[in-house]
């Protein structure tokens, strides 16, 4: 067995848990006789994850690091990761180790096997909410409906051959989507079940604000639906005018009555009219910072050979 698995791990704010998840994935890893290298990135954290990696590659020469000037985003991080792999297969995987690293062997026997890409599915979702669940699940029928492919069951945690991760690295997109866009490109797939662990140590990065703009950002990366929402609320205020005309010739209202009624209305029609130029708004922007040609992210210092 000489085939390495590189690991890929963004991490953001995680310094209590980066050597925890060296001295983890590198044990496992070792026990199983599988060659690799782990690949921290620093995603501009504002605490002493990058000192962690620092010392996590002097206890181990097989943790490589990389840290950018500035938060770009996880997505990115996990794209800059996989630019500097090495590897024959690539792994990516969170830093608060609740994708168990025990999995990673299994997935790489798969990958020995012929399959390209090897998907961690959730079997439980460990200590979310039963909101945070449901929020989940609602996203991704949407997108998955929304995109045609489908990404229920997705997650960050996969195992992907060096072919994927060159088609992924090749993608043009200025905002990338690492669940979608390795759906996107398809190869022959396996799925190895995991349960979500309990994190040791620190708290989750997430917030609802960021899961929101993630939701959204997801999206309309995937699909141009949303816009169509102008056409539908079109057709809606002009099937509710006619019905009321109709209603008005027949029953008959008092002009006091009437003109609440049209005024709210109009309100109305306002509000989704303001809606429909938000989201048109919205993908203009994408197309314009994807015309810029800016880089999806700026690595500022290395670690590791």
């Amino acid at each position: 067995m000489d085939k390495k698995l590189s690991v890929v791990i963004p991490a953001f704010n995680e310094e209590d848990m980066v050597e925890a998840a060296a001295r983890t994935v590198g044990g496992v890893l070792r026990d199983a006789g599988i060659p690799y290298e782990l690949v921290f990135v620093d995603d501009g954290s504002k605490d002493g994850t990058w000192e962690a990696i620092l010392r996590a590659h002097g206890a181990d020469p097989n943790v490589r690091g990389v840290s950018f000037s500035r938060n770009f985003g996880k997505d990115r991080a996990v794209f800059a990761g996989l630019s500097k792999a090495r590897g024959e297969c690539v792994a990516v995987m969170d830093c608060d180790l609740q994708h168990p690293p025990e999995k990673l062997p299994e997935m790489y026997a798969l990958w020995e096997q012929g399959f390209e890409v090897v998907e961690g599915v959730k079997r439980d979702r460990g200590e979310e909410s039963g909101l945070h669940r449901a929020c989940a699940g609602a996203f991704y029928s949407v997108i998955s409906k929304l995109a045609k492919l489908d990404m229920k069951r997705s997650s960050d945690f996969k195992l992907m051959d060096r072919r994927v991760v060159d088609t992924l690295l090749s993608l043009p997109e200025e905002d990338v989507f690492f669940r979608g866009l390795t759906a996107f490109v398809g190869y022959r797939r396996a799925e190895v079940e995991f349960d979500v662990a309990q994190r040791t140590a620190g708290v989750s990065k997430w917030s609802f604000k960021s899961l929101a703009r993630y939701a959204v950002s997801s999206v309309t990366a995937f699909s141009a639906a949303p816009m169509q929402l102008a056409a539908v609320f079109g057709v809606l205020f002009g099937v509710i005018a006619v019905v009321t005309g109709i209603l008005y010739a027949i029953v008959g209202w008092d002009a006091d009555g009437w003109l609440v009624f049209l005024a709210v209305m109009i309100l109305l029609a306002l509000a989704c009219v303001l809606l429909c130029m938000g989201i048109i708004g919205y993908y203009v922007g994408r197309t314009f910072r994807q015309s810029l040609g800016r880089p999806r992210f700026i690595i500022s210092r290395e670690c590791g050979e």
